[in-house]
């Protein structure tokens, strides 16, 4: 057998599993991956909550705005942050696992349209439709060049692209084909992705460094979304969720 799957097999049997430890989730609401209206919760909940099940933890979960789930975690209020951007800052205060997701930022025309991208270059003659206070890329987020015009959701901005209001709109691909299947049904016709992603950023759970488990849970969580993958319960997950 593989020293890998020798050390998955001795990690998922390890005795330390027997105390089912609770651990306090916390996510901000975020349709499709994080929604308590969801069936699992959504796709990141109902991924992270079945693989630490597997390694032997028990979990709580709550959702709470960004800037709480982020507070709560650096003052011990929550042990795991499941929805969460790699950045060195938050390494300070918290301890990343591999992506078990991946977020592709894209961008959407009209349908038929015929803006296309390769660069930034591409959009500079174009009006995109961007959410107040999100992070995109490092270089779409500072080229002074680029025509942003701020909405306050993804559904304001894909009914102004519809409208020809502006011309391009961006979104996280799952979270733009969720609201196009159900609040903009009428009009998901009408629009399309690009080819190409602006950007592709892994998805993360954090752990609380002040935890004196944290290494062991990142790596036990690891360990199981890899099992995850190898047995079919991930695409499985995926699948379940696909809007």
């Amino acid at each position: 057998m593989p020293a890998a799957r020798v050390w998955l097999l001795l990690l998922l049997l390890s005795p330390a599993l027997a105390s089912a430890e609770l651990l306090r989730l916390v996510a901000n609401p975020w349709p499709p991956f994080n929604d308590q209206e969801l069936p699992g919760k959504g796709l990141a909940s109902d991924l992270v909550e079945q693989a630490l099940k597997r390694v032997g933890y028990s979990t709580s979960y709550v959702e709470v705005p960004w800037e709480r789930a982020v507070l709560g975690l650096k003052r011990g209020d929550y042990d795991v942050l499941i929805n969460a951007w790699y950045s060195a800052e938050r390494t300070e205060y918290g301890y990343f696992s591999q992506p078990y997701l991946v977020n592709r930022i894209r961008l959407m025309q009209r349908k038929g349209g015929s803006i296309r991208f390769e660069n930034l270059a591409d959009l500079y003659p174009y009006s995109i439709a961007v959410i107040r206070g999100y992070a995109y890329s490092k270089k779409f987020d500072s080229d002074p060049r680029l025509l942003k015009v701020g909405v306050g959701s993804f559904e304001i901005a894909a009914r102004m692209l519809h409208a020809g209001r502006v011309q391009l709109a961006l979104e996280d691909e799952l979270v733009a084909r969720h609201v196009l299947a159900r609040e903009l049904s009428s009009i998901r016709d009408e629009l399309e992705f690009l080819p190409l992603p602006l950007s592709e950023n892994g998805l993360h759970i954090l752990v609380r460094r002040s935890h004196p488990y944290f290494r062991e849970i990142g790596r036990r969580f690891d360990a199981a979304i890899q099992a995850m993958r190898n047995d079919g319960s991930y695409a499985a997950t995926l699948q379940r969720h696909a809007p």
